[in-house]
């Protein structure tokens, strides 16, 4: 059977050469070889039966997607994987497609906090957990109590947080698992205060972010002690420009797309900001991004030659 006919035997959507650009916040890159829409834990289980190579995508928001476009299946995670649901009143299981925005609205209709650390990341439950997401807020780990996941070979498994060793912006998952859904730990008490206090992070977020491009939001982690932003920023490179590659004068942390970038140029700007603070400051920083495609190892070494 080919591949076309066995996914199509799944019942999975897949849309071959579908344009990434218009699905990632940077808004570059090039298409998928097949873009696969997943809409049950049951479908999923069957296409990482199949053995054939598999991207997530997420909501794209720390996507640089290679020029060339990304081979094998492309896939994006809806319909019950994508679901809230309560198993009492402060814990449920939130699908790891659930965009952090939705979730977030869905728990103040429910008059219950607790995802606070997500006010503002613009991403999925799958990305947050993988990530160890946050905010000055918290983090992914101050909530998360359990994970569901799809293993290559199809395998289901549930583990204990306990079991990622989550650190910062960070977490441990077996090679080549997807995250299905996670147990969340949520908020009954103080839920007027805890939105007050997320109310406050994002109007703080929008007077000190270039919202108004596209970027992925931080482009480094910040290094313990300091902040990415600030010594980019004492490098001397906020608003320097590679193409239509950018580190934003409003915020030397968000690098943006200011009409015609490409994820080349992307890179070649990270890997100029990684290697100039390291030279000066002997601070190497570490990427948030996440390389979708044939990227070489060292994409993103301040070391490569551009």
């Amino acid at each position: 059977m080919s591949l076309d006919a066995a996914l199509t035997a799944l019942g999975v959507n897949t849309t071959p050469g579908a344009r990434l650009d218009r699905l990632v916040y940077w808004r570059v890159g090039g298409p998928a070889e097949r873009l696969v829409d997943v809409n049950s834990v049951a479908r999923l289980r069957g296409v990482m039966a199949l053995g054939e190579p598999v991207t997530v995508l997420g909501r794209g928001s720390n996507a640089l997607v290679h020029d060339d476009g990304v081979p094998g299946l492309t896939l994006r995670l809806s319909g019950e994987l994508a679901e809230l649901n309560f198993i009492g009143p402060d814990r449920a299981w939130a699908g790891a497609g659930l965009g952090l925005t939705a979730l977030i609205n869905r728990l103040d209709k429910a008059g219950v906090a607790g995802a606070e650390p997500f006010a503002g990341v613009p991403g999925t439950v799958g990305g947050a957990v993988v990530m160890n997401a946050g905010t000055t807020l918290g983090e992914a780990k101050d909530l998360v109590e359990a994970v569901e996941l799809v293993l290559p070979g199809g395998d289901l498994l549930e583990l204990p947080a306990e079991a990622l060793a989550f650190a910062y912006r960070h977490a441990e998952l077996p090679p080549g698992a997807i995250l299905t859904r996670a147990l969340l730990r949520l908020r009954t008490d103080d839920v007027e205060g805890l939105i007050t206090r997320r109310k406050a992070l994002l109007e703080r977020r929008k007077q000190t972010q270039p919202l108004d491009l596209p970027s992925c939001g931080s482009t480094f982690t910040n290094p313990p002690g300091d902040f990415a932003g600030r010594l980019i920023e004492a490098a001397g490179l906020k608003g320097a420009q590679i193409g239509g590659a950018q580190v934003s004068p409003k915020h030397a942390n968000f690098f943006v797309n200011t009409g015609d970038a490409t994820a080349a140029q992307l890179a070649a700007l990270i890997r100029l900001a990684r290697r100039s603070v390291r030279d000066q400051f002997g601070v190497l920083l570490t990427p948030e991004v996440r390389l979708i495609g044939p990227w070489p190892d060292d994409a993103l070494s301040p070391d490569r030659a551009d």
